[in-house]
């Protein structure tokens, strides 16, 4: 089995930030005797995504993506997928409420 991570965001590409994530994802991977053949990272641009993630399909069974999800106009990722899956975004309010619950802890601590 081949894996491509494929992390989506300005900030890796100008070096305001370090793309841990890949890394992380990486180990994991290999660790369960997933092979990663390629990694990219590219800009919050619908093109540049849609070529990117068309790209890796091409080249792994799994295509692991991150970054891309912010809270800013850039980042236009879910709804861009949500776009090329032909699908619609929905709100869970169980998981909503889970992750809600998740950052208060991490805050009051």
């Amino acid at each position: 089995m081949h894996a491509e991570i494929l992390t989506i965001g300005d900030e890796i590409l100008i070096g305001q930030i370090t793309n841990t994530n890949s890394v992380w994802i990486a180990q994991k991977l290999n660790l369960m005797g997933i092979k990663v053949v390629h990694m990219a990272s590219v800009s919050d641009e619908k093109e540049a995504i849609l070529k990117a993630f068309s790209d890796a399909q091409q080249r792994a069974d799994f295509v692991f993506i991150t970054g891309g999800l912010g809270p800013t106009k850039d980042d236009i990722t879910k709804k861009l997928f949500a776009q090329y899956f032909n699908t619609i975004l929905e709100l869970d309010e169980k998981v909503l409420a889970h992750v809600k619950s998740f950052l208060i802890n991490v805050v009051v601590k």
